[in-house]
Parts: structure tokens; sequence; C-alpha cells
């Protein structure tokens, strides 16, 4: 943990709760921010995870996985249904923090500071429309690269040259599009090695540039930002939906009960 004695602000707090495979970061919304601009200011090997009931279950599954996002310097909770699950475990109220959101304030920010930005993941044509938002909206922002990856896994040799690409640039903070759990495997194996902080935005790339549509905000707000998304792709998402959130409702009610065990006893 570390203090900034000048404004009082505590940077890099760790304290976290479990749902279901999870640890959550516990921080307002502006206190996450302002730890993961420091960390980009300072240069700091770092990654964040924005956590939704899909990463929830994918780590239920696998070990490693898990791990690789509970190592990770702040695991947020995107999803509300992870917000409302702290709320019921623990009595904890914590805010929202969608990786959505979190993208575009973050840019504003880095935009005043004049902070540098890397793009890592999606397709070059998403990658070119998110540029021109970039450009058009935050003009101070100086955009330090943007790199589409192929589909396939990169060589050694190649995640070698994404890694010197990024840290020659001299970015504070990259944006990482790459998708739940590549992304965050990504972040996990090859944060050590990047100077600066990590942030693993999925979706976020689309939205800003342009090509999709996000819920409205009493959707997202009652956590029904998922039903917007299934309305409009149906087909993609509705075994995708079926069973990780019908997995995660067993799972949660087994850490309710088993909680509410210890307590009773």
């Amino acid at each position: 943990m570390k203090v900034n004695s000048n404004s009082g602000i505590t940077f890099f707090d760790t304290t976290r709760k479990r749902v279901v495979s999870l640890d959550l970061s516990l921080l307002t919304y502006q206190a996450a921010l302002n730890n993961v601009i420091e960390l980009g200011k300072s240069s700091t090997p770092s990654y964040v995870c924005f956590s939704n009931v899909h990463m929830t279950m994918e780590a239920n599954s696998s070990p490693e996985f898990q791990n690789m996002v509970n190592r990770s310097t702040f695991s947020f909770a995107d999803g509300m249904p992870l917000v409302f699950a702290l709320r019921i475990l623990y009595g904890i109220r914590q805010e929202r923090i969608a990786g959505m959101d979190f993208m575009g304030d973050a840019l504003r920010i880095c935009n005043a500071q004049r902070l540098t930005v890397f793009l890592f993941g999606s397709t070059p044509e998403i990658l070119e429309s998110l540029s021109r938002y970039i450009h058009l909206n935050f003009p101070q922002l100086q955009l330090a690269g943007i790199l589409s990856p192929p589909f396939r896994a990169l060589t050694e040799d190649e995640n070698t040259a994404v890694i010197d690409q990024i840290n020659s640039s001299g970015a504070n903070l990259v944006f990482v599009g790459l998708g739940c759990p590549k992304q965050e495997i990504w972040m996990s194996l090859n944060s050590s090695r990047i100077n600066a902080c990590l942030l693993g935005v999925g979706g976020a790339f689309e939205i800003y540039a342009g090509l999709t549509k996000r819920a409205p905000a009493w959707m997202q707000n009652s956590g029904l930002e998922w039903t917007y998304r299934f309305i409009k792709e149906p087909r993609r998402l509705f075994m995708r939906y079926a069973k990780t959130n019908f997995l995660f409702i067993v799972s949660f009610a087994k850490q309710f009960f088993s909680t509410k065990d210890r307590v009773n006893t």
C-alpha cells in the first residue's frame, strides 16, 4: 500500500472480498481511477481485470485462470450481479466499476494530464475507428501506438516484439481488447515485462469505435445489460448466458448458505 501524503488519497489498496471464485477489489470508482492513473504515471508493471459473471465462471472451472485474475493488481466488479453479491454476502455497497465507463474516464484524464495510451487487440478496422474517436474527442491525448495481433496464438518471438513495441512507445496505459479469457491470460503472463498499466476492457473497443451501442443507463444500473446484449445477438449468446448464468446462481447459492451456516454456528 502506498499513501499520497499531499492529497491523503490511498493508492494501491489491495483489500478484496471473494465472490464464488474471484477476489474483488473494494474501491470507489474515483479511487479506482486514481490508482490506475498513478500506476500509469509511474510506469509500474501492473494489470487490471474488469470482472463479470462470465469471467467468474471461467475462473471457477479453471484454477489456473482463477489465479491469473486473482493475482491482478486490481479485479473490479464490472457486472452488477457481482455488485449485488458483495452486498448480500458482506453488506458491502460496492460501486460498479465497468470497463466500458472506465476506459472513457481514463482517456479523459490522460487527455488532461498529457499521458500516453496504447491500444492492443481487436481488428485493424475497429482500431482505426477507435483511433479516430480518440483523436476527435481527446485532442491532447498522445496515442503511443495501436496493434491488432493475429487471431492465432502469438509465437514467443512475436510476443516479445509486441512487448518491445509497447515499452518503446512510452505508453502509460495499455488498453487490451482481446476478450475474456484471452486478454486476462495475456496480461497475467506478460505484465511483469511491460512498464505500464494494462487494462482488459474487452468489448469497450467496439463501443467507443461506434460499431456497437451500449444498453440504456437504466438497464446498466439494474443489472440487465446482459439482456440488451442478448437481444442484439441471441444466437451467439444464448448458450453462453444460459450456462454461465445458471452456474453462477448455483455457485453463489452454495457460497451464501455456506457462509450463513458458519455465521450461525
